[in-house]
């Protein structure tokens, strides 16, 4: 199997995605955990999967890189 830098190397996620909700009267907010990711083999980035209103969303992170001029 071929494995390319963005592919996941392990099951297990490596981050954890939370919404955070202050309810009325409460002093610290309620963290609500609504996915996962997971960071890419050469680092740049995240593989995330959220949970939103019952449908699972795959998104991709990457950091910004300067534009050659």
């Amino acid at each position: 199997m071929m494995n390319n830098s963005n592919e996941n190397t392990t099951k297990k996620p490596t981050h954890n995605i939370y919404i955070t909700k202050l309810k009325t009267g409460a002093e610290k907010p309620e963290w609500i955990k609504v996915g996962a990711a997971w960071e890419h083999g050469d680092e740049e980035g995240l593989n995330l999967s959220l949970n939103i209103l019952g449908e699972t969303v795959s998104m991709v992170v990457r950091k910004n890189r300067a534009k050659a001029e």
